[in-house]
């Protein structure tokens, strides 16, 4: 067994705006087509925020209903992390915006920038503190506006993005055989001219330049994103299994990162699992980055595909490079 956290899962929210976004949309904005998103990315729609509709928002909407599924009041919470690369502003945090809007008046918190492997890290960091026995119960949140930073006249990037949140109450486990058994995480700097957003730090802050050359919008190269994706999720999934003594018989599920379905079925194949045990939503969703896993667990719960004591998986990779996998016993 590897580091054990003694933190569980106690419920698991998602929350989508409602607007949505069609591939047949998509044909009349850019030179794209219905057939070729499907075939090379899996993507049927995604969901778009609104104008004026920003992380925080959809962050307090899934934090709410986690509250709400678990009969959870948000003045027992006392630690709120939201991972996400798309925040209101830089500060305040969009955790404050948060922990105001939901009233978790005994909750400190924080942003975590981890691209699409942040919820994973998030979830590591606040199980820490759970398992460590400082705090009771925590919220940790995945959740991002990719819209706001997509150039939706380039037909490499703009296919790939929705906009979506989830989040899960994190508790004290209430045994050794459930909760989170251990993580495997790591990053790649050198990965990171190949996914990245240029404008808007201090190295480019505003301009009318930096508007004028889209460098406020996702840049990829989309080659080099799914060569090393499939490679380390693979990879990190094996290593973490074989680190505490199973296998990937032993798994009931594997949640995936949803950032291309080629990309997830060659890691299933890889890891030589059938389609029961992958859980694949990127057709109605897209890739929400932070949102992507929590809503993954919401699909899983909402289908019965998860019960108590199920060994879960969840991996990903993102820009950075940065890696995660975390490796569960399901408690609820």
């Amino acid at each position: 067994m590897g580091r054990r956290l003694a933190a569980s899962i106690k419920g698991v929210a998602g929350y989508v705006p409602p607007k949505v976004l069609t591939n047949a949309d998509l044909e009349r904005m850019v030179e794209t087509t219905d057939d070729w998103i499907q075939q090379r990315v899996g993507v049927r729609e995604r969901h778009i925020a609104d104008k004026g509709m920003a992380a925080s928002h959809l962050a307090t909407a899934a934090a709410q209903r986690v509250l709400e599924k678990t009969g959870t009041s948000a003045e027992e919470i006392e630690l709120i992390i939201v991972a996400t690369v798309t925040p209101d502003m830089f500060f305040p945090a969009t955790a404050c915006l948060v922990q105001d809007r939901i009233g978790a008046k005994h909750a400190w918190g924080f942003d975590l920038s981890g691209a699409c492997s942040g919820f994973l890290y998030a979830l590591t960091i606040g199980a820490q503190f759970v398992g460590a026995g400082t705090h009771k119960k925590a919220l940790v949140i995945g959740s991002d506006v990719m819209s706001s930073i997509i150039d939706y006249q380039d037909r490499n990037t703009c296919v790939l993005f929705g906009d979506g949140a989830g989040a899960v109450l994190l508790e004290s486990a209430k045994s050794d055989d459930e909760g989170i058994l251990d993580f495997q995480h790591d990053i790649d700097g050198s990965g990171g001219e190949f996914l990245f957003m240029p404008g808007g730090g201090s190295l480019h802050p505003p301009s009318q330049e930096t508007l004028a050359q889209k460098m406020h919008c996702v840049h990829q190269d989309g080659k080099q994103v799914f060569k090393y994706a499939v490679r380390r999720m693979s990879e990190i999934a094996c290593q973490l299994l074989e680190k505490n003594g199973y296998s990937h018989r032993d798994l009931t599920l594997v949640v995936p990162h949803q950032a291309n379905l080629r990309i997830i079925r060659a890691m299933q194949e890889r890891l030589g699992l059938d389609d029961s045990k992958i859980l694949v939503n990127i057709d109605r969703f897209a890739n929400t980055t932070g949102g992507t896993i929590p809503l993954g667990l919401c699909d899983a719960v909402s289908q019965g595909r998860l019960k108590r004591g199920d060994l879960v998986l969840l991996v990903a990779v993102g820009a950075g490079y940065t890696t995660g996998g975390i490796l569960i016993r399901w408690a609820y």
